[in-house]
């Protein structure tokens, strides 16, 4: 009660997350049910399951805020820390901004997105090489590396529309920031971006409902949860407009 009291009197003040919060709200879908964590077989000792590892280790310590996004509809269960809440969570956004060289930034700056040094944090955390997924304060940069290389065999990461490919636990899904690909599927992958991106990471999916983490969502590490299509393919909302699903091949 006492976090929601405080949530409204931010509302009303120009703060650093006013103008991104919603507050808690019941869910739209009640049947909505984490599944279990056996059902993700990923080997404990690969890259992948350290970065699902790592991802949760960080939505847990910004306190597990959960944000469900159906078709239009948005609402967040249950609020967690926010970046600029206290000088822990500030510092640990800071480590973000180091892994991509840019420590003058921290959770104080609100105006910043840090949702791709947030991926790239994980990427280090979970000990990829930089050879293989490039650190960057932007997605456009990693992702535009990773749309050159294509489909080549060998390549670790791979870029699918979201029509052709379903997501699974360890890949990227990503979406447009602002207005561009909403109301229109991208139907073919463009050779590089230069667009205002969201990237998060798939950590568990049952065919039904999905579950991302990401950074600077909601001013949090938030793990989203989506509903997919009945074939289980990931679905464009307007709250993100998805167009874009890097697999993960990593051993």
């Amino acid at each position: 009660m006492m976090k929601f009291l405080l949530f409204m009197f931010f509302l009303v003040l120009s703060g650093c997350g006013s103008t991104h919060k919603k507050p808690p709200a019941p869910a739209p879908t009640a049947q909505i049910v984490a599944p279990r964590q056996d059902t993700v077989q990923i080997p404990i000792d690969s890259w992948k399951y350290k970065i699902i590892d790592a991802a949760t280790d960080e939505w847990i310590f910004f306190g597990q805020q959960k944000v469900i996004i159906e078709k239009d509809d948005e609402s967040i269960p249950h609020v967690g820390a926010w970046e600029d809440d206290d000088w822990a969570h500030i510092e640990r956004v800071n480590q973000y901004w180091r892994a991509v060289g840019m420590s003058r930034l921290t959770g104080k700056d609100c105006k910043e997105p840090w949702s791709a040094a947030f991926i790239s944090w994980v990427m280090r955390e979970a000990g990829v090489p930089a050879s293989l997924f490039p650190p960057a304060p932007s997605h456009r940069d990693y992702l535009s590396h990773f749309l050159a290389v294509g489909h080549n065999p060998g390549a670790s990461f791979i870029p699918h529309t979201i029509q052709e490919y379903k997501p699974k636990p360890g890949d990227l899904i990503c979406a447009n920031r602002g207005t561009g690909y909403f109301g229109d599927v991208v139907e073919e992958l463009p050779l590089s971006l230069n667009a205002k991106l969201h990237c998060d990471i798939v950590v568990q999916t049952d065919g039904r409902f999905l579950y991302a983490i990401g950074g600077n969502v909601r001013n949090s590490v938030s793990k989203s949860i989506l509903t997919l299509s009945p074939d289980g393919f990931l679905q464009l909302t307007r709250h993100r407009p998805w167009f874009l699903i890097i697999e993960n091949r990593l051993d």
